[in-house]
């Protein structure tokens, strides 16, 4: 007991070490982290403590390791210097604290601290940690506000702040002090700037997707990246180059990527054509979020849309096919082919003849983005069955379980969602559990008939899932065709062609994003930017 106490006792010292370094360093003030599953969360919370020294068991108890670090602290750098506290107010989690609890066990933290910033959730509901994207623009604000009111100091709120009015309603009603941001400023260095200065309607909005940030940083121990923002490192520094000829890029495909390639090219001088088949822009981006969940999706390709408005040098053609001949007349110097992906659809029996036949009863996730407004709130009873463990299955499962419709889905892999960001994945878990979603991993799809799918199990057995709505949502495959034509049909011309996004493979929106971007580096190595 007594190493354990002189091992404490050491953690405590090193704490204050820090903080007096942060103050000779010149910063303003320190944070202590007391939430997310970090240490001292770990002792002020009872889903992690069970210990039955006088560390443990108590309220009191469990705020002793926090008050000591809190104490060393504040005798370190002196009373001068603020002190943030910052805490999950509710864990979200079976056992966990409440915030009822959290204003509790803040009396026995809140003589030194001068700031308390109000977070929520531990790594077991990192879905409110580290916010899913159809959590609402600032939903923890009564958090803070509950905070505020008690100990009447200032609070800071965080929680999916992406909208400057939001921010302002969020400030003025008096629920915190301060807006505390992320990965809304790892998308948008410039919100500030941006907001102080009317320029709202250019804001690069955090999409919450959490693939770039939480799913590289926590999921995979690689460098932050972001969907959306595809130069986080270095920024937007290609605004102060321009081309030294003339170059004309002929984009094709009008989704993020082609968008992101055509915005960039323009910016940098180039003559740039987009040319789009469909008459509206955004690909497979603007498709998805009209599901409801996925609505914050859109914030996307509406930035991009907005941004090659503001481009004299950018020509943006819809309802275009580009065809060899459309493409010769604008002289291209670079043509960069961004047609995007189409529903997988393997040589299944019985997949082609029912798939998104009218009045069927089988149905594609574009067919089903379709069909959003139709489908009832209350489906209690029906059947649903959805073929695909990946992203874009669980994007139907998400959106009928909560209706109440019976929902299965089938994976031929042991597990489904193998390749989410960790937040994604922890929320969808919880939802197919709350929602007793029948889940069939290593099972594969056999043959698809008109109301239902027949499937073989692990262990061989073929047998039949009867269904009111049958999705079969394997994956995406890249629409290629057209950079291949391209590349014979200027094999011999001085022309460079560029396949981008998931015309080139079927991945996600940040790849292409980063492809788009990249045509930068070709027209340094084209010799049209030094």
């Amino acid at each position: 007991m007594l190493v354990l106490l002189q091992c404490l006792l050491a953690i405590v010292k090193k704490y204050g070490e820090a903080a007096k370094r942060a103050q000779t360093a010149g910063f303003d003030a320190v944070e202590i982290h007391a939430g997310h599953s970090y240490l001292i969360s770990q002792f002020l919370s009872p889903v992690y403590n069970d210990r039955t020294d006088e560390f443990g068991g108590s309220i009191e108890n469990r705020t002793r390791f926090c008050r000591m670090i809190i104490d060393e602290v504040r005798s370190q750098i002196g009373p001068h210097m603020p002190i943030m506290l910052r805490l999950s107010a509710d864990e979200f989690v079976k056992g966990g604290n409440t915030l009822e609890d959290t204003l509790k066990y803040l009396e026995y933290l809140n003589d030194e601290v001068d700031i308390f910033d109000v977070s929520c959730g531990l790594n077991d509901s990192i879905q409110y940690q580290i916010d899913a994207n159809y959590m609402k623009d600032g939903w923890r604000s009564y958090m803070a506000k509950a905070v505020k009111e008690k100990f009447g100091k200032p609070v800071i709120s965080m929680g999916n702040y992406r909208d400057p009015q939001v921010v302002e309603d969020t400030l003025a009603r008096g629920d915190c002090d301060l807006i505390g941001m992320g990965r809304g400023l790892i998308a948008e260095p410039n919100w500030v700037h941006k907001v102080a200065n009317d320029q709202e309607c250019m804001l690069r909005k955090c999409i919450s997707c959490n693939i770039g940030c939480a799913g590289n940083r926590i999921g995979g121990n690689r460098p932050i990246r972001c969907t959306v923002n595809p130069s986080v490192l270095e920024g937007d520094t290609h605004l102060g180059r321009k081309v030294n000829k003339n170059c004309n890029v002929v984009v094709i495909g009008g989704g993020t990527a082609g968008l992101e390639a055509a915005c960039s090219a323009a910016e940098v001088g180039c003559t740039t054509f987009l040319l789009e088949k469909k008459d509206v822009l955004g690909g497979l981006a603007t498709e998805i979020s009209k599901i409801p969940a996925k609505h914050r999706l859109n914030d996307f390709p509406v930035y991009l849309q907005r941004r090659a408005a503001a481009l004299d040098n950018l020509y943006i053609f819809k309802n275009v096919e580009a065809t060899l001949e459309v493409i010769e007349k604008f002289n291209p110097h670079i043509i960069i082919c961004a047609t995007g992906s189409a529903p997988l659809l393997p040589p299944i029996a019985g997949l082609h003849e029912n798939i998104d036949k009218e009045g069927g009863k089988v149905e594609s996730i574009l067919s089903m983005i379709k069909h959003v407004p139709d489908y009832p709130e209350d489906m209690t009873g029906q059947k649903v069955v959805v073929i695909g463990g990946g992203a874009v299955g669980l994007d139907v499962v998400e959106f009928f379980a909560p209706r109440g419709a019976e929902v299965s889905i089938v994976e031929m892999m042991p597990a489904i969602g193998r390749d989410l960001d960790p937040v994604t994945k922890n929320d969808t878990k919880c939802m197919m559990e709350k929602y007793n979603v029948n889940q069939l991993t290593s099972t594969a799809l056999q043959e698809v008939k008109e109301d239902c799918f027949v499937v073989k199990s692990p262990e061989g057995e073929v047998y039949e899932l009867p269904f009111d709505h049958g999705f079969v949502c394997l994956g995406m495959r890249a629409r290629g065709q057209l950079f291949a034509e391209l590349s014979d049909a200027f094999v011999s011309d001085d022309v460079e062609i560029l396949n981008i996004g998931d015309s080139k493979r079927a991945r996600r929106i940040i790849d292409g994003t980063l492809e788009g971007r990249n045509i930068l580096n070709t027209l340094t190595q084209m010799g049209y930017l030094q």
